[in-house]
């Protein structure tokens, strides 16, 4: 086991149902925030916008409203949210929202300070790779859903639709400085929302587990996170308001924000960034979910990390797991669980013949992930992955 690791992570988590409560009486980052939300209806329906604004007017913060974020976010909601920043003045982001608005916040907060375009800064694909020439505003997030695991951690990620694109941006400057984890804001998400979103939590802490960059700390952190997300996100999806289980899966997401810092994850995310770039209407987890079966069998088959899979298998359920192919079984059988064993590609528009061009772009866009996968993945065999996953 790799005792080594370095973990940086300056944000006070308030984690806990009924914690939004808290918000009020913490020391913000400044005194007029654009409070960004999504294009959605959710925090203004259930009345969470509402009791934000009247958190931040008890912090003495002044606000104004952004709310055109979308799923999928793209570089021109970001390049927008942050122009309305700068036009008011505004001197923090506060992200109220699920994995769109957390990651859109941490572009956001950069563009609202930094000349130019977003994409001068993206590294991979097309982004020129630059570096930020001013620091970028603080970050408060709220977290209103449990996957993407951005309410404490410095990456979020943004599409170009212009060149099919959907690339991680972030910097180790942009941790936000206080983060909200209420629970109870998560029990109005749909059921399908609440699988896909737990399965991108679980993806997160799996994909670290077989990472190459696994370390004594993370491996501990990610154990815990499979296990709690493996036994109550299907009590999440069947019943909303089980607050124990919404509890449960929000530890599971948060957590991997902290073990995304000390591993990076594998190809699995680029894989499927390649997908959404290409689909825009595919939901994130819905697409990792798709290609996890396949992407795991290829490890699996070349026995390069067993005994990792085999320690996810038991934190999966199956405690006298002996064998690396005990964690697709576990994985198959919460998918079933949670309803969502039966997505197909094709639902979403895809098309066979793509699976060479999602391989190509996974590497040229986010290729870094794939230098974590515990063996070698060419591009022919990651359009396999995409073959064999194709319904």
């Amino acid at each position: 086991m790799n005792m080594n690791f370095n973990f940086y992570n300056p944000t006070i988590l308030i984690f806990g149902s009924g914690r939004l409560n808290d918000l009020g009486s913490q020391n913000m980052p400044g005194s007029k925030a654009l409070l960004l939300i999504s294009s959605g209806k959710s925090v203004k329906t259930y009345g969470t916008l509402d009791r934000v604004e009247e958190q931040l007017k008890k912090a003495g913060v002044t606000y104004i409203v952004c709310d055109n974020i979308h799923e999928n976010p793209s570089k021109e909601v970001v390049m927008e949210a942050a122009a309305i920043s700068r036009e008011n003045n505004c001197d923090f982001i506060v992200a109220l929202g699920g994995g769109a608005v957390l990651d859109s916040a941490v572009a956001v907060a950069a563009m609202a300070t930094n000349p130019g375009d977003l994409w001068d800064y993206v590294n991979g694909g097309t982004g020129k790779g630059q570096p930020l020439v001013n620091a970028a505003l603080p970050i408060v997030t709220i977290a209103t859903s449990s996957g993407t695991g951005s309410e404490i951690n410095c990456w979020g990620v943004i599409s170009n639709h212009q060149t099919n694109e959907k690339i991680g941006f972030g910097d180790p400057s942009i941790v936000p400085v206080l983060a909200i984890v209420d629970p109870e804001l998560m029990k109005t998400v749909p059921p399908k929302y609440t699988a896909y979103q737990g399965f991108d939590a679980l993806f997160h802490n799996t994909e670290v587990m077989i990472s190459n960059g696994i370390n004594i700390l993370s491996e501990t952190l990610a154990l815990s996170a499979i296990e709690n997300i493996t036994k109550y996100l299907p009590r999440a999806v069947a019943d909303g308001n089980d607050i124990e289980a919404r509890e449960a899966v929000a530890y599971g997401s948060t957590i991997a924000g902290m073990t995304m810092q000390l591993t990076n994850t594998t190809a699995q995310h680029s894989m499927e960034h390649a997908m959404s770039a290409y689909h825009h209407n595919l939901p994130h987890g819905a697409g990792l979910i798709m290609i996890s079966v396949e992407f795991a069998r290829f490890f699996i088959e070349r026995h390069a990390c067993d005994e990792q899979f085999i320690k996810m298998a038991k934190a999966m359920g199956i405690s006298n797991a002996d064998k690396p192919e005990d964690f697709i079984t576990a994985l198959v059988k919460l998918q079933k669980d949670c309803g969502v064993d039966n997505l197909k590609m094709s639902d979403y528009g895809f098309e066979k013949s793509e699976s060479m061009t999602l391989a190509v772009n996974a590497r040229e866009t986010m290729g870094g992930l794939f230098l974590s996968n515990p063996c070698p993945m060419s591009d022919e065999e990651c359009a396999e992955i995409f073959d064999k996953s194709y319904r």
